[in-house]
């Protein structure tokens, strides 16, 4: 077998494998929309997507499938995190990068690597053992959370930001960062004024990474949030507990009867992949805009 021939053979099988990975991706739609759509044409996405009442199971009057209050929940959570985890991961990256030694370097990485193995349930069992607790002694309310919540997933999407923020500071041409530092410019300068702005489409790219993360955790944000099926009172009290569309799926898919139930809650996983969707699209639309601005 020639060179030649090889080649060929590994490209049909990349080839062949990212087609599978976009198959999957299609049969998983497919199976959502065959499952869900029903509920939706029923209802109306409307009524499904900007209803406020979750009662499929009403022993008095009509069931209700509302699922705005846990729409409003998953994005409340999912920014809270980021509003937590970016500035610190974003500055872990610059330290990472510009400022630790070799040695500091390979420590740190290792410590993000095994952050990123902790399982999800660990991290959702101490928030319930050592967060809620602390945040209701402290701050008051109940202690399961917006707030909660948002801190444990604030945990678990540092290493993706970390990681991701390093690699594009790591990229940015050091004969950028050295003829800022030949113009007069201090080192923190350069690391604000040069550095940081030649990599924001990786950092970008890694924030809405983190909060496409964010929106799919399940059992973390199920253990800490409280899994209250209404909107905040008032709407701004992050003290307050909610539930988001993952928890909600978790909860009821194990008693939901065939029927309007069970379609309800793939219609809400119909909405959980177009949002993480419309995450990826923003996501590569930034990348492509940046690249094209930097040429």
């Amino acid at each position: 077998m020639n060179q030649r021939t090889s080649e060929r053979i590994i490209e049909a099988s990349l080839f062949l494998a990212a087609l599978l990975a976009i198959v999957i991706v299609l049969l998983i739609l497919l199976f959502l929309i065959q499952e869900g759509a029903p509920v939706l044409v029923k209802f109306g996405l409307r009524d499904f997507l900007l209803g406020m009442n979750w009662n499929p199971i009403a022993i008095v009057g009509e069931p209700s499938y509302g699922i705005f209050p846990m729409v409003v929940g998953s994005i409340y959570i999912a920014v809270g995190s980021l509003i937590l985890s970016v500035p610190l991961g974003v500055a872990s990256a610059v330290f990472l990068i510009e400022i630790a030694p070799k040695w500091a370097q390979a420590v740190i990485r290792r410590g993000i690597e095994l952050l990123v193995g902790i399982p999800s349930v660990v991290l959702g069992f101490a928030g319930l053992l050592l967060l809620v607790p602390l945040i209701r002694d402290t701050l008051g309310g109940c202690g399961f959370s917006i707030l909660a919540g948002s801190i444990i997933l604030a945990i678990m999407a540092l290493p993706h930001i970390i990681t991701i923020s390093a690699d594009a500071i790591a990229d940015v041409p050091s004969s950028i960062k050295e003829a800022s530092l030949a113009l007069g410019a201090t080192r923190w300068q350069t690391i604000r004024h040069v550095t940081i702005p030649s990599a924001k489409s990786g950092i970008a790219a890694a924030v809405i990474l983190g909060m496409g993360n964010s929106i799919g955790e399940t059992m973390a944000v199920l253990m800490v949030t409280g899994n209250s099926p209404i909107l905040p009172e008032p709407i701004y009290n992050i003290l307050d507990p909610v539930r988001t569309m993952t928890a909600n799926i978790a909860i009821e898919m194990n008693y939901a009867a065939p029927g309007n139930h069970q379609q309800a809650l793939f219609a809400t996983g119909i909405i959980l992949f177009l949002m993480v969707a419309i995450l990826n699209a923003v996501s590569n639309t930034i990348i492509r805009s940046e690249r094209v601005t930097q040429r």
